[in-house]
């Protein structure tokens, strides 16, 4: 199999990794776990990985000047990115959750004009109109009667989860061009875990371990080990090979792979709402991509 090939795979395991997780990690909150505890439970596992890992990888020094961008981008891409997921999470269902993270490739579209100062064409600009039309009727008419309390702060807390990763993919750039990655990730990951601690500490010392099942155990271990530690290093395996644009494509599988699990399970259900929704936030983002896929795949 080529490297290409390999690329490939890699970031088709990614997807599926996430779509899967989406479930998985709503059979543990908030029923065992809360979710800001299982946060600092997620991150602190992390952690740990990235600090071992480290040790074998390439020995380089940070520069004091790029800390402030590394916290930055701890504060983005790991305390606020992961706390409003999980929360909104534990209030949406697993399919209005994923669907509304596709609209991220579109959030950095926009912070990529503002920040950066980049031309937006108008294909572009109706494509964002589209896709914020779905994401606005998925936060506000997609709730869902299957595992989903709350389904309008959910999705919400979703969306606000998904324009903050857009932040840290515009900060961590710099640092991707600069250094290895497995320099920089360990100190991200540990910046990360001292801001979501006083969130989740509470939450984490007040969980009853002893009545946890082992089935919710292997599940924790499958969000701390594979949708977090394991999917970073497959990124990089694609990485190598693929450009950015066509590795954040993959990204739009994520929902189908969480809807055919969530749906077996039946864990989730879909509705018009939501079907009406999705075909409007993928418009969005093939408009949005279209031209960038075609030059460079």
């Amino acid at each position: 199999m080529s490297k290409r090939k390999w690329a490939l795979l890699a970031a088709t395991l990614v997807s599926i990794i996430y779509g899967v997780t989406f479930t998985i990690a709503k059979d543990v909150m908030p029923k065992y776990l809360e979710p800001f505890g299982f946060i600092s439970l997620r991150v602190g596992g992390s952690v740990l990985l990235f600090w071992l890992v480290s040790l074998f990888g390439p020995k380089e020094r940070i520069a004091l000047g790029d800390f402030p961008r590394i916290i930055a981008a701890a504060f983005f891409g790991v305390a606020l990115n992961m706390l409003t997921f999980f929360k909104g999470l534990s209030y949406t269902s697993p399919i209005m959750g994923a669907v509304l993270m596709v609209t991220t490739p579109m959030i950095v579209l926009i912070l990529s004009s503002i920040i950066m100062k980049e031309r937006m064409q108008k294909r572009k600009l109706f494509g964002i109109i589209l896709g914020l039309a779905g994401t606005i009727t998925l936060i506000l008419y997609g709730k869902s009667m299957v595992n989903a309390p709350n389904a309008t702060l959910g999705n919400l807390l979703v969306f606000i989860n998904a324009i903050s990763y857009g932040f840290y993919l515009i900060i961590v750039k710099k640092l991707m061009d600069k250094y290895n990655a497995f320099t920089f990730v360990k100190w991200i990951y540990t910046f990360g875990f001292l801001m979501v601690l006083p969130f989740g500490w509470s939450e984490f010392s007040a969980v009853n371990w002893t009545e946890i099942p082992n089935a919710i155990f292997w599940k924790i271990g499958f969000v701390v080990v594979f949708s977090t530690f394991l999917t970073y290093l497959l990124n990089l395996i694609s990485m190598r090979e693929l450009n950015p644009t066509t590795v954040a494509v993959f990204i739009y599988l994520q929902p189908l792979f969480a809807t055919v699990f969530a749906v077996s399970l039946g864990k989730d259900e879909l509705s018009w709402v939501k079907l009406l929704s999705a075909v409007l936030i993928f418009t969005g983002v093939y408009l949005v991509t279209i031209q960038k896929n075609k030059l460079n795949t």
